[in-house]
């Protein structure tokens, strides 16, 4: 056994070298693909912002509607701006930067407030056209004698469910669920949300379009200018100002009002940078592109959605029924037979419960990203970011969100019109916020920028920017204006925001004593080196080495069993430590912004354990991920690792999590290279993919057929410079050729052969083996193999 000095080649200070990467791992997403992701969030608010409008303002809220989707072009932009600045995102960071942490736990606080509102809006929203269609339903079998006492009281009235009631139930299951499946780790797709958006198209297009033609065919007046005298504000949308005349006496203070009751429809704009990290380069035109996407598609759909409500619902039943599903009420109401106009409502209705249930998990997963950010800062408590024991997640801040949301339900039963007055004030006071920071920086912050906001005059040396002003200078008046005019929102927004700014700042000042103490602890046990990428060379290592994750402390047998079948004096051995990073975090993590965890600290001197104990030497690694499995691949890669270790997962399979890292290698950049992928079960049983493109195993009955064609076919004459890749060469040009002029004909062959094959195997036959497991990027070899030397 070699010395502990040079095993472990530790400086005279005894420390262990710990490399703590500050680029973070990242998986880069199309223009098409961001603008989708923003627009499930963005595109809920269709389905209940014009409904909302309407009950506070009158007729003319779609006016207003439209009004907000175009101020929207101008929010987008300040958060353009913010990205073409920060590769960090988010409100807090950006409020940090410029105003200081007070603020920006103040901002952060409205953002909460925000999110949290989300999720039950969206959940009720959802239940509000499930159960309008189900009512919908029983009164036409009801009317027809369909389905008997189903359908009818014993009284002849139609059988009813409670609106607010049931729309609040289903709301609660829809929460729970995305409740449990962010405990285990919900995938974030953005095919799923690139999918979804290609539906709702479908469903805007066939909306619009129908729609039209009804107006034009009957000849729909449009709904009442938005002049003073047209506005008729409701008691509740007065809030503290409804014993005044203030909303009739100032005609400005009015559509003010007016404007503020609408604003919720332009929510989920902090969802633009949330995705700005994931862009794909050149990520500035990219993110510009996608903002033009959503602006545009969020106009059509939410503006002239709503101006169509209006014009084609009639007044009687317009807010009374199908107040909180206005598209809904418009399916009802188009030229055609009733049959097709219930078909397209099922539509709708399945297309809305699409949306506004993502949008749901969208509130969970955003709301969650935020406060990791904040925890990453040493703002909230170490003990919120500690992961679940099976699934690895940040289920303790999971369970506040759930739990606030599941409480907003209740308290409010289901009620479309509390929940849209209370979302409105995190929704103007995150954006406000916003905006004030960027136009601070404007004068703090004199470098580059990407982007700016149009409209800027220079005057000499001082440049005006008049557009940022502008933009601030609505958002901050609305903002005030709803302080008085939504009783509801002004006392719950503040008291939740107090109570979250007390509970940060608190858990702050606690938090501070901590790190300190951990920060010292790290120094005296490790040499922390920071290094901007990742590569031998930072690491001091030769090219071939193997990786290992290390998650859980309790349990190291993926590192056991790695240090066990490696030899350390030919193949270093990385152990891998991957630190997630919150949804919209930064792409880049500045040294000083690094936070150990007690629960880092535990697992790095674990891993330091349980080599010392093997006699050998292991680098210690830190990547900052978006994600575990592109974290993975994109180090392998950028290492030349000849392996890569990793425990069973508790919640994948061992295939599973092949088939995922075979997807990550695939999204790799060219040139990748190669590599194996261990997966250690508890019991030191393996299983070894291999990870890219490979030879396939030829039995050597299938060598003999390629051989006897080869001399068969050298038997021409002008076969006789043949040899035996050209047969398979052409063997498999001829397969693609077949499979692309008929499918069904030669995936049937290929199962035919399959069973041939199978059925003619023998135990422990690789043929056998390859051909029953395997999936894009990998191949399996489920048996226990000594990973080779490089």
């Amino acid at each position: 056994m070699a010395s502990k000095e040079t095993t472990y080649k530790l400086p005279q200070s005894n420390r262990v070298r710990l490399v703590v990467a500050s680029s973070v791992m990242l998986t880069f997403i199309s223009f098409w693909r961001a603008a989708a992701i923003v627009l499930n969030d963005l595109g809920s608010s269709a389905f209940y912002a014009g409904g909302i409008a309407e009950e506070a303002v009158g007729k003319s809220a779609p006016w207003f509607i439209l009004g907000v989707m175009l101020f929207s072009f101008a929010v987008r932009a300040v958060y353009v701006e913010s990205c073409s600045m920060f590769t960090r995102g988010g409100v807090y960071r950006i409020v940090k930067e410029a105003l200081g942490g007070t603020f920006a736990k103040l901002s952060v606080s409205a953002l909460m407030f925000d999110y949290i509102l989300t999720g039950p809006i969206s959940g009720v929203s959802a239940g509000q056209y499930i159960v309008g269609l189900l009512n919908e339903l029983l009164g036409l079998f009801s009317i027809h004698h369909w389905a008997g006492a189903l359908a009818t009281h014993a009284n002849g009235s139609a059988r009813q469910f409670p609106v607010d009631g049931t729309s609040a139930a289903i709301a609660a299951i829809i929460t729970i669920y995305f409740w449990w499946q962010n405990i285990k780790g919900i995938e974030e797709s953005s095919d799923k949300a690139l999918k979804v958006m290609k539906i709702t198209t479908v469903m805007v297009v066939i909306l619009l379009t129908w729609g039209i033609y009804t107006a034009f065919h009957r000849s729909a007046p449009l709904p009442p200018f938005p002049f003073p005298e047209n506005l008729h504000f409701s008691k509740d949308s007065l809030g503290f100002l409804k014993h005044t005349s203030m909303g009739a006496t100032f005609g400005l203070f009015g559509i003010l009002m007016a404007f503020g009751h609408s604003v919720l429809a332009m929510s989920g704009e902090e969802s633009l940078a949330q995705v700005n990290r994931e862009i794909e380069h050149p990520k500035l035109k990219n993110l510009k592109r996608a903002a033009i996407v959503i602006a545009i598609y969020s106009f059509i759909f939410t503006g002239i959605g709503s101006m169509l409500a209006v014009m084609l619902i009639p007044d009687e039943v317009r807010v009374p029924v199908y107040r909180d599903n206005l598209i809904a009420g418009i399916t009802m109401y188009l030229v055609g037979p009733l049959a097709l106009r219930i078909g397209f409502r099922v539509f709708v209705v399945i297309v809305g419960f699409l949306i506004l249930g993502g949008a749901v998990n969208t509130a969970i997963v955003g709301s969650n990203g935020v406060l990791m950010r904040v925890a990453e800062d040493g703002v909230l408590a170490d003990w919120f970011r500690k992961p679940q024991r099976r699934y690895g997640t940040s289920y303790r801040i999971v369970n506040l969100v759930a739990a606030l949301q599941m409480f907003t339900i209740i308290v409010t039963r289901g009620d479309v019109i509390v929940l849209g007055e209370a979302y409105a004030f995190g929704v103007i006071w995150s954006f406000t916020f916003n905006s004030l920071a960027m136009l601070v920086l404007r004068w703090k912050y004199h470098g580059e920028r990407g982007w700016k906001v149009p409209l800027n005059i220079r005057i000499g040396k001082t440049e005006i920017p008049v557009g940022l002003i502008s933009v601030f200078l609505v958002l901050f008046t609305t903002a005030i204006v709803n302080l008085f005019t939504k009783s509801v929102a002004t006392v719950s927004g503040i008291i939740f925001a107090a109570a979250f700014f007390i509970i940060f700042s608190l858990s702050e000042r606690d938090n501070k004593r901590r790190h300190d103490l951990a920060a010292r602890q790290m120094r005296e046990h490790f040499q922390l080196e920071h290094q901007d990428t990742v590569g031998c060379a930072a690491l001091a290592i030769k090219p071939g080495a193997v990786i290992v994750t290390m998650r859980d402390a309790a349990s190291p047998f993926a590192l056991k069993w790695a240090l066990t079948h490696t030899d350390t004096e030919e193949q270093d051995i990385v152990v891998l430590a991957a630190r997630m990073m919150g949804v919209g975090g930064p792409e880049y993590v500045d040294a000083s912004e690094q936070l150990f965890s007690e629960h880092e600290q535990m697992l790095f001197t674990k891993a330091v354990s349980v080599a010392e104990s093997f006699g050998k030497h292991i680098s210690l690694l830190v990547v900052p991920a978006g994600d575990i499995f592109a974290a993975l691949v994109q180090t392998a890669n950028s290492l030349d690792a000849a392996a890569v270790v990793s425990g069973l997962s508790s919640k994948l399979t061992a295939e599973e999590q092949a088939y995922h890292v075979g997807q990550a290698w695939e999204a790799l950049a060219e040139p990748k290279k190669q590599f194996t992928f261990y997966v250690i079960k508890p019991s030191g049983e393996s299983l070894s993919f291999h990870i890219g493109p490979h030879a396939p195993t030829i039995q050597p009955d299938e060598v003999q057929l390629v051989h006897r064609l080869w001399l068969n076919l050298r038997r021409a004459p002008e076969m006789r410079d043949l040899h035996h890749s050209d047969i398979v060469t052409y063997a498999l040009t001829r397969l693609a050729n077949e499979y692309a002029r008929d499918k069904q004909t030669t995936i049937k062959g290929l199962q035919q052969c399959i069973e041939q094959i199978n059925n003619r195997g023998q135990l422990g036959s690789s043929h056998r083996e390859e051909l029953g497991e395997s999936g894009p990027g990998y191949s399996i070899q489920p048996r226990s193999e000594v990973i080779s030397k490089k």
